[in-house]
């Protein structure tokens, strides 16, 4: 992964990379990615291998106010990557963005080597970015299993051409989502009685149904216990590894970002100030400065 965006963002070290755009390797903390699209060239006479998720120079303002502000950065299949910043720091608009909720006013998403930037949000859904969010999209009345049932019929197009009752549908499909994530047992029972840490779990099955090659979460533990955030990402590990799939998450909470990110990019006010390996961000004392307001205090 790495920021090419031109702005002097920070190496994790503090210091700038004054090299400019266009010079990522597709690498994380100095390891190679994996072989799939790592950003890297391939053997002679094959074209260049592309990141799985590349964004460059993207921007968006509101008004007077530049909410995201010449972000780039890249991504692999198979890494955990982490966007973290103080709040309004512009990491939702930049999922936003990405998701294709919000158009950017400049700059390039490219997902696979396709351009995702005036693509609406079904479209990039069905390419293979699944999405979860700070709070929890499921349809409370439904059971968990149809919850799932329900994606996976968008997923295979069956939402308007049902044969049959569509509880019947895909069942087997959605248990063994459910499953994966925990919460097999609880299959019947409606959405609307869960606790708030299962109902994350659901919500990441939901996410699932499409076979996303990558997802994006949004502050994916938050309202959960210290004990539940750990637990789930734990599982989101697991599934990135299991699936060599790649995921982009926010997150405020600093232990889950430090124990599981593979990399992470720090915003403030809408610029990429800090890239690297966790344990280079937690010495920056720019991250350091903007989190704490003091150089001198370290990250926990």
């Amino acid at each position: 992964m790495t920021p090419a965006n031109g702005a002097g963002a920070d190496r994790g070290d503090g210091r700038g990379d004054g090299r400019g755009a266009g010079r990522g390797t597709g690498r994380i903390g100095g390891a190679a990615a994996g072989p799939e699209l790592d950003g890297r060239a391939g053997p002679p006479g094959e074209p260049p291998r592309v990141p799985l998720l590349e964004v460059r120079g993207l921007c968006r303002a509101f008004g007077g106010v530049r909410a995201v502000d010449d972000v780039s950065f890249t991504l692999d299949r198979g890494r955990l990557l982490a966007l973290i910043g103080p709040n309004g720091a512009g990491k939702t608009t930049c999922f936003n963005i990405i998701n294709g909720q919000l158009a950017p006013d400049r700059g390039s998403i490219r997902f696979g080597g396709r351009e995702l930037v005036g693509l609406a949000p079904h479209r990039i859904w069905r390419l293979g970015v699944g999405r979860t969010f700070q709070i929890t999209a499921t349809y409370p009345s439904m059971t968990v299993c149809e919850n799932v049932q329900m994606a996976l019929l968008s997923h295979h197009r069956r939402l308007l051409s049902l044969r049959g009752r569509a509880s019947a549908q895909y069942r087997d499909e959605a248990l063994a989502l459910l499953e994966r994530v925990g919460m097999a047992e609880q299959e019947d029972r409606p959405c609307s009685v869960l606790a708030y840490g299962d109902l994350k779990r659901v919500e990441l099955a939901v996410a699932l149904a499409n076979a996303p090659s990558l997802l994006l979460m949004d502050e994916p533990t938050a309202g959960m216990s210290p004990g539940e955030r750990i637990e789930l990402m734990q599982l989101t590990a697991g599934i990135v590894a299991e699936r060599n799939i790649a995921v982009l998450f926010t997150e405020h909470d600093m232990d889950v970002v430090f124990r599981h990110a593979d990399h992470i990019l720090v915003l403030d006010r809408g610029r990429l100030i800090a890239d690297g390996a966790p344990e280079a961000v937690r010495a920056n004392p720019r991250v350091r400065a903007v989190y704490l307001g003091s150089e001198d205090v370290a990250l926990a």
